[in-house]
């Protein structure tokens, strides 16, 4: 777009997409006070609030090892100590042949 010219409905402008979360491309679908109020993204075709081209600020990561390392804490020290099962002692296999011995084939 250059400099000077008003924008205008249907506009193509650059904005971040909160559904693709990316910086795109943007049509102009709405104003405000003169100003833009609302894009629809050209990828996916979402209606937002105009961003200015900003990304919503990011969430701090979870602590997840952490509370892993809780429940881990918790299910060790919580288990009673149970003796190992003893394992069956298994027949030896067998193996079973069903024609061992086959009629001869006979002519006509």
């Amino acid at each position: 777009m250059r400099k000077g010219r008003r924008v205008r409905l249907g506009d193509l402008i650059d904005d971040y997409c909160p559904r693709c979360k990316l910086l795109l491309n943007h049509d102009i679908a709405s104003f405000r006070d003169n100003r833009v109020a609302k894009v629809i993204c050209r990828t996916c075709f979402t209606e937002h609030p105009y961003l200015k081209g900003k990304a919503a600020a990011k969430k701090p990561p979870k602590a997840r090892a952490s509370s892993f390392d809780q429940v881990l804490a918790k299910v060790s020290t919580s288990a009673p100590d149970r003796p190992t099962p003893k394992k069956r002692a298994l027949a030896p296999a067998r193996y079973i042949t069903r024609h061992s011995q086959r009629p001869p084939r006979g002519k006509g």
